[in-house]
C-alpha cells in the first residue's frame, strides 16, 4: 500500500460485505416464498422482503464504489486523500441511513408519514430523512476525492471515475421528484434507475476495471485509456437513449418506440467492448500477477456483464417483443444476471485485489476465493436459464393464451424449485467469497521482506 489513506477503503469494503450476505440471503427467502408463499407472511411479508433484497443491492454496491474510490484515487493521483475524516463522517451517515431504513421497512414504522415514512416508488422507498442523508453523505463523498484529485495527477481513470460518481449522486436527485401523474412520475423514475445502472454505473465499473487490467497485466497506461475513451464514450451514447426502452407503454409518445428499441439494441456495444478489452489486455500484458483471483473476477465481470445486460437484455429490448414479455420472469433473468455480472463481480474483483493489499499479506485463500466464483457464477447462470425458460412460459401462457396471472404461476412451480436451488448455490459461494477474504492462512509480510505481490505493484 503507497498511502496511508487508502486504508479507509477497508472500512467501505467490509460494511459492503456484511450488506452483501444480507442481500443474497434476502434474495433467498424471496425466492423460497414463490415456492412456498405463505411463508412468513405475517411476520415479514414478501414486499418487504423484496424491499430489503433490491435496496441493500443497491447500498452495497454503492458502498464498494464509494471504497474502490478512496483505494485507487490516492494512487492514481498520488497524493494522500483529501479528509479522512470526512470519508469516515460518509461512512457512519450511510450506516446510520442503512440501519434507519431496516427498521423502518420491517417494522412497518411511520406509514403515510411524508418525512419518516417509507415512499412508495420501487428501488427508492427509502424514507425522505434517508434520501437526504444519502444527498449529504454523496456531497461530502464527492467534495472529498474532488479535492483529491483537482491538487494531484490527473489521469484518464480518475476522470472518468470522478465523471460516473458525479453522475450518481446528480440523477439521484430526481428520486426527491414524484409528480402526481402516473407517467411523468414513471418518465422520471427510470432517470435514477436506468440512468444509473445503465448509463453512469458503467463509467464507474470502466474505470475500476481500467485500473485492474492496469495493475494486473502491466499493460501500457497509454493503450488502457484509449479503451476506456471508446467504452465510455458508447456507454453515453447509448446508454442515454436507451433510457426510451423504460417509455414503450407508460404513455409517452410513440417515437419512444423506435428512439427505445435503436438505441437500446446498441447498448451491447460497450459490455462487448469490455469484455474484448480485458481479454486483449491480458494476452498482451508482460506481468504474472500473483493475485490470480483478482484476474479470474475481473475477467468474469466483463463476460457475465455482456451475457446479462447485454445478450438478455437485447432478448426482450425490441418494442416488438417488450410488448408480450415486459414484467414476466424473463426480465428477472436479465436484471439477476445483468447487476451480477456486470457490478457484483466488479466488486468482488476489486475487494479481492484490494484486501492483501490492505493487510499487508500475500494473496491469500486463493483457491478458496475462486472457487466462490465458480459457485456463485454457477448459480446465477443456471438461475438465468431457469427464469427465462420460466418467462417464455409465462409469456405464451398469460400474453398470448390469456391465462390468468396466479394459473399460470401455479404451472410454474418447477422453475421457482430450481430457481431457489441456483439461490442456494448463490448464498455459499457469497460465504466462500467472505471467508476466503476476510481469514487468511498466511503469515503477515516482513517488512523487508521482497514479496511478488509487492513486486507486482
Amino acid at each position: 500500500m503507497k498511502y496511508e489513506t487508502q486504508k479507509i477503503a477497508y472500512a467501505y469494503f467490509l460494511t459492503a460485505m456484511l450488506l452483501f450476505i444480507v442481500q443474497v440471503s434476502g434474495g433467498l427467502l424471496a425466492g423460497w416464498v414463490y415456492v412456498a408463499p405463505n411463508t412468513l407472511s405475517e411476520v415479514l411479508p414478501f414486499n418487504i422482503i423484496r424491499m430489503l433484497h433490491t435496496n441493500s443491492l443497491v447500498v452495497w454496491l454503492l458502498l464498494g464504489f464509494f471504497g474502490a474510490a478512496y483505494f485507487i484515487i490516492p494512487e492514481e493521483a498520488e497524493r494522500d486523500i483529501y479528509s479522512p475524516q470526512l470519508a469516515y463522517l460518509q461512512l457512519a451517515i450511510l450506516i446510520l441511513g442503512t440501519l434507519g431504513v431496516v427498521v423502518t421497512y420491517i417494522f412497518n414504522l411511520f406509514q403515510g408519514n411524508l418525512l419518516l415514512g417509507k415512499d412508495g416508488r420501487e428501488f427508492l422507498e427509502q424514507p425522505l430523512w434517508v434520501k437526504m442523508g444519502i444527498v449529504v453523505a454523496a456531497l461530502i463523498f464527492l467534495y472529498n476525492i474532488s479535492m483529491t484529485v483537482l491538487a494531484g495527477r490527473k489521469t484518464a481513470i480518475t476522470t472518468v471515475l470522478l465523471i460516473g460518481l458525479w453522475g450518481i449522486a446528480v440523477f439521484f436527485l430526481f428520486a426527491f421528484y414524484n409528480p402526481e401523474n402516473l407517467s411523468v412520475d414513471k418518465m422520471y423514475w427510470w432517470y435514477v434507475v436506468h440512468l444509473w445502472v445503465e448509463g453512469v454505473w458503467e463509467l464507474v465499473m470502466a474505470s475500476i476495471l481500467a485500473y485492474l487490467m492496469l495493475k494486473l497485466t502491466g499493460i501500457d497506461r497509454e493503450v488502457v485509456e484509449k479503451w476506456l475513451y471508446v467504452i465510455v464514450g458508447t456507454s453515453l451514447f447509448t446508454g442515454i437513449l436507451g433510457t426510451g426502452h423504460h417509455y414503450y407503454w407508460i404513455g409517452t409518445p410513440g417515437y419512444w418506440q423506435w428512439i427505445g428499441s435503436i438505441f437500446s439494441s446498441l447498448e451491447v456495444i460497450p459490455f462487448f467492448l469490455m469484455m474484448v478489452f480485458s481479454f486483449v489486455m491480458v494476452w498482451k500484458g508482460r506481468r504474472d500477477h500473483p493475485n490470480k483471483a483478482a484476474l479470474l473476477w475481473s475477467l468474469g465481470t466483463t463476460v457475465l456483464a455482456f451475457f446479462g445486460a447485454g445478450v438478455w437484455g437485447f432478448m426482450h429490448t425490441l418494442h416488438g417483443v417488450n410488448y408480450y414479455t415486459h414484467g414476466t420472469q424473463i426480465t428477472a433473468a436479465h436484471g439477476h444476471l445483468a447487476f451480477f455480472g456486470a457490478y457484483v463481480c466488479l466488486n468482488l474483483a476489486i475487494f479481492t485485489y484490494a484486501f492483501p493489499i490492505l493487510k499487508n499479506r500475500d494473496p491469500y485463500n486463493q483457491v478458496l476465493n475462486m472457487a466462490s466464483f465458480w459457485l456463485m457464477a454457477s448459480g446465477m447462470a443456471f438461475m438465468t436459464f431457469v427464469l427465462t425458460f420460466a418467462g417464455v412460459v409465462q409469456t405464451h401462457l398469460q400474453r398470448v393464451m390469456g391465462q390468468n396471472y396466479m394459473e399460470v404461476q401455479d404451472q410454474l412451480a418447477l422453475f421457482y424449485y430450481m430457481r431457489f436451488g441456483a439461490g442456494v448455490a448463490v448464498v455459499l459461494g457469497a460465504l466462500l467469497f467472505v471467508f476466503a477474504t476476510l481469514f487468511p492462512r498466511r503469515e503477515l509480510i516482513a517488512p523487508d521482506r521482497t514479496t511478488a505481490l509487492s513486486a507486482a505493484e
